[in-house]
């Protein structure tokens, strides 16, 4: 058993963060979103330092967070994996303010500016000021233990 095991226990949501960097888009699944605070609006997720991404992501600016519906473990699948052209073909893209990509059907977002990057440990803190958002119908998609899922409500 290691420190994976263990924290494979903490049910989270699950997100796709995106940006857009020297005209590239990027991309990767992230169960590491949280909130910051409410006023004003941030939130922060973090990355490995060494991703092959990390660089993009820490440079570009700001990113997007993807939070991805019940139906979409396809697409966590797909941005866990594989090349930057491969995880965002046939994607259907909206752009934010800065060029970032929202992925369409994800049942939140948040479009952010990076406000502050923390180093700790063997990854980077992205934290972000909302920039802006959007909130549609749906239920999230869940991950705990290694497996994808959805929360239902408990009987009283």
């Amino acid at each position: 058993m290691n420190i994976k095991d263990a924290m494979s226990c903490f049910t989270t949501g699950v997100t796709v963060v995106t940006a857009h960097t020297q005209g590239q888009d990027w991309g990767m699944t992230c169960n590491s979103f949280n909130t910051v605070s409410l006023d004003p609006a941030m939130v922060l997720w973090s990355v490995r330092k060494s991703s092959l991404s990390h660089e993009a992501f820490v440079k570009a600016g700001g990113y997007m967070v993807n939070v991805l519906g019940a139906q979409q473990k396809d697409v966590a699948l797909k941005f866990a994996q594989g090349t930057q052209q491969e995880r965002f073909a046939d994607q259907s893209l909206v752009r934010g303010i800065h060029q970032h990509p929202r992925l369409d059907g994800v049942i939140a977002w948040f479009d952010c500016r990076i406000a502050q990057v923390v180093s700790a440990g063997d990854h980077d803190i992205l934290i972000g000021e909302v920039l802006d958002f959007g909130v549609q119908a749906g239920h999230g998609l869940a991950y705990a233990q290694r497996s994808f899922g959805v929360l239902s409500p408990l009987e009283d």
